[in-house]
């Protein structure tokens, strides 16, 4: 059977959890056969009979539900089977646009049991980003909660509408045209039969977050993720039994990292914590309640936990984990102390799983996302000479097994051309190795600039600012200069209790000053709140583009200079 040669690259996996030397020696993807199906071949396995929890929901109102692994094969088979007499066929394709609630992770397998294909949707979204979606991604059904339905009275198409948590008796779809979810669980349901998906079969279309551009669509296979997942499991830590907390809001591609695949695939608990606003300490208390024993979140809110009282220490916490966007030195040290457990970041994109990371059990070197994980063929390549070397952007090698990455963008073939130049898969990532194979992130490519022919490396300077008490978040953004063709400028957002002044400015902008090589010097400052991405990721593009508009004197703005404080040049001689 496929799952034979699966179970047995997991278990290898989780024998050597600690031994990276040994995992990458032994590791091989595994060969799961002509047809594969994680849902039934995968999931229903390990869960059939088996009545531990597989995923609890902590609301911040006290209230939970759980569903064990044997109670999620039941209600996912009767949803398929309710989800097929409304035509949900092999190839359909579903917008799932729900938030952290049961019904996610039972439609997810049903629709997966079905050979049809998850389109994971933000419930941010509004009328005109779902009629792009939906055109784009040819969407056949929708899934929704009550509170989104009036979204999809301005979204035109001959789409089945299913709703989730209404209350009603719709039967077979009210006046309205929505069907109601509660009506798949009216009646018993057999096991799914297997939907002979074949592995390259199209399972899950992702939005990218659109930091640079529009977003893309990506396109996952029956494997890419499914197996690909494995190098995620064994960055988590993960081990059958644990519980694992992923901080990740449903639509991203993350949720299915820490939240459905990378657990499940470990057999260990999901869990998550619902609250409407984020507070620091509730989701301590959770952690320690729940006995959460991995857990892996973006570094904004590990940056928010620092500035709360670590002083209650870890509770059940075995593994610490980032993930999003590179994090902190500072943050990594202030957790070790506290805790006493060092957070392991890592790497990966939309468009595959993690292949780069701080493994289990191996040094760390903080502000480091580690080294290559097993199976996962990354180089280093110089984007103007298209040499391999120690600097350069992170690609994959697609001449070697590369299960997990993606089948592509769809309907794009010039942006896969491009991402795929040369026999790579570009990242849009660079980076620097150093002796030790250890891989530092510098930025995209389209936020490395240079200053007085320097190349600057937005990253390093936002993580000296971080530092500073006042900073709550920075963005490094290249200002036109006359004489340096461009300075750096930084856009920062101001800690409570601190107001954007002349005192505050200078503060900051010598305490950057002091940490920094006079290349590196931050010429300017502008307070500000950030624009980001629905999934929370800044968008330097429109800061960037926004300091164009100031240079053309198209638009006007308060901003402090470093030439108007003449006691740095008197603190700091020669700079």
């Amino acid at each position: 059977m496929s799952i034979t040669n699966y179970r047995a690259a997991r278990d290898l996996l989780l024998r050597l959890r600690e031994d990276r030397d040994g995992a990458l020696e032994r590791f091989e993807w595994p060969d799961v056969g002509e047809r594969f199906n994680w849902a039934v071949d995968w999931f229903d396995d390990i869960a059939r009979g088996n009545h531990r929890p597989a995923l609890v929901i902590a609301a911040a109102d006290g209230s939970r539900v759980q569903r064990t692994f044997d109670e999620l094969a039941t209600r996912s088979d009767q949803l398929a089977a309710w989800l097929r007499d409304r035509g949900v066929a092999k190839g359909s394709v579903v917008m799932l646009m729900l938030g952290n609630q049961a019904p996610l992770w039972e439609s997810m397998l049903a629709i997966m049991k079905l050979g049809a294909v998850t389109l994971p949707t933000t419930t941010a979204l509004g009328p005109a980003d779902l009629i792009d979606r939906i055109a784009r991604g040819g969407v056949t059904h929708v899934i929704c909660g009550e509170d989104d339905v009036a979204k999809f009275a301005e979204v035109p198409g001959d789409f089945a509408r299913i709703r989730v948590g209404s209350g009603g008796q719709a039967g077979e779809g009210d006046a309205s045209g929505w069907h109601d979810y509660a009506d798949a669980f009216a009646r018993p349901a057999a096991p799914t039969p297997h939907p002979g998906t074949a592995p390259n079969d199209p399972l899950l279309y992702y939005f990218t977050s659109g930091t640079t551009s529009l977003p893309k669509l990506v396109e996952h296979t029956q494997t890419s993720y499914p197996v690909g997942h494995l190098s995620t499991m064994y960055w988590l830590g993960l081990r059958s039994g644990d519980v694992h907390l992923t901080i990740s809001s449903p639509g991203w591609a993350k949720h299915a990292w820490g939240c459905f695949f990378a657990p499940w695939i470990a057999e260990a608990t999901v869990f998550v914590y619902d609250a409407p606003r984020f507070d620091a300490h509730s989701l301590m208390d959770a952690l320690r309640r729940e006995r959460v024993t991995t857990f892996c979140a973006p570094p904004t809110v590990w940056r928010m936990l620092i500035q709360a009282d670590l002083s209650g220490g870890p509770g059940s916490l075995r593994e610490a984990i980032s993930a999003g966007e590179p994090l902190n030195p500072e943050v990594i040290g202030t957790v070790r102390d506290s805790w006493g457990l060092t957070i392991r970041d890592g790497y990966g994109q939309t468009e595959m799983t993690a292949i780069i990371a701080n493994t289990p059990g191996a040094p760390v070197r903080d502000g480091s996302m580690g080294r290559p994980l097993p199976g996962c063929p990354v180089v280093l390549i110089d984007p103007l000479t298209g040499a391999l070397g120690d600097e350069g952007e992170i690609c994959l090698d697609l001449s070697a097994q590369r299960p997990m990455l993606m089948a592509g963008y769809v309907g794009s073939p010039e942006q896969n051309a491009r991402a795929t130049e040369g026999g790579y898969f570009h990242t849009g990532d660079v980076a620097t190795r150093d002796a030790d194979g250890f891989i530092t992130y510098i930025g995209r490519t389209d936020d490395v600039f240079k200053a007085s022919d320097y190349k600057i490396s937005p990253f390093e300077l936002e993580s000296v600012l971080i530092e500073h008490p006042a900073v709550v978040e920075a963005a490094i953004v290249p200002a036109p200069d006359p004489v340096r063709l461009a300075v750096p400028k930084a856009y920062v957002t101001l800690a409570a209790g601190y107001e954007a002044c002349d005192e505050v400015a200078l503060q900051i902008l010598r305490f950057a000053r002091g940490r920094l090589a006079p290349f590196q010097r931050i010429r300017r400052i502008e307070f500000s709140e950030m624009p980001k991405t629905i999934s929370g990721k800044i968008r330097r593009v429109e800061l960037r583009m926004r300091e164009q508009e100031l240079a053309a004197g198209r638009i006007t703005t308060i901003e402090w200079r470093d030439d108007q404080f003449p006691q740095l040049r008197q603190e700091i001689p020669g700079r």
